[in-house]
């Protein structure tokens, strides 16, 4: 049956589609997500080990840790910490721990591994950073953890989103609480 012509879809012909072709990206692959306050950021591909949506038992607290630590989390046998994002780059806003699952996006620099909580992942998309511009009117506890941002035009109110640079974040001295 294999042997078939008609089982391969026809003639031979028609086999080659080129309208399922995918086009090349422009730019990088970013993770958008959003923190309690409701900004948007970025983060490029590159450094994320992974995304987990995990219940919030999963989290170990640890008594007498940083303010901005949520707890220890275990991954795939490895223990990292897991801060809350939002509070870490000055955020008011305390990351709603109340809920059925907690997104974590595991970031990497060479050996070290950090948890950051964020409110939620807003998906996978291909940025240009040749259209980063230089933040404007950011905090100065966020500004360190910024590589720049992106207008975004189909916005009412010119949102923008914002860029982190997690080599920076993974080294801050603010850990240290």
């Amino acid at each position: 049956m294999v042997n078939k012509p008609d089982f391969l879809g026809g003639s031979g012909q028609d086999q080659f589609r080129p309208e399922l072709q995918v086009e090349s990206p422009e730019g990088e692959l970013h993770l958008r997500f959003f923190i309690p306050s409701h900004q948007e950021f970025a983060l490029p591909a590159t450094g994320i080990r992974e995304v987990i949506e995990l219940s919030p038992e999963r989290i170990t607290p640890i008594p007498n840790a940083s303010p901005l630590l949520l707890g220890t989390l275990n991954l795939r046998g490895r223990v990292i910490w897991v801060a809350d994002l939002g509070q870490f780059l000055g955020e008011s806003t305390a990351l709603n721990t109340d809920r059925a699952e907690i997104s974590v996006i595991a970031v990497q620099e060479q050996d070290t591994i950090v948890g950051l909580a964020v409110e939620e992942i807003g998906g996978m998309d291909w940025l240009d950073v040749q259209n980063l511009m230089a933040p404007n009117s950011v905090p100065d506890t966020m500004a360190p953890f910024l590589r720049g941002e992106w207008v975004l035009k189909n916005t009412s109110d010119n949102m923008c989103l914002r860029l982190l640079d997690q080599t920076a974040i993974l080294r801050s001295a603010r850990w240290a609480g």
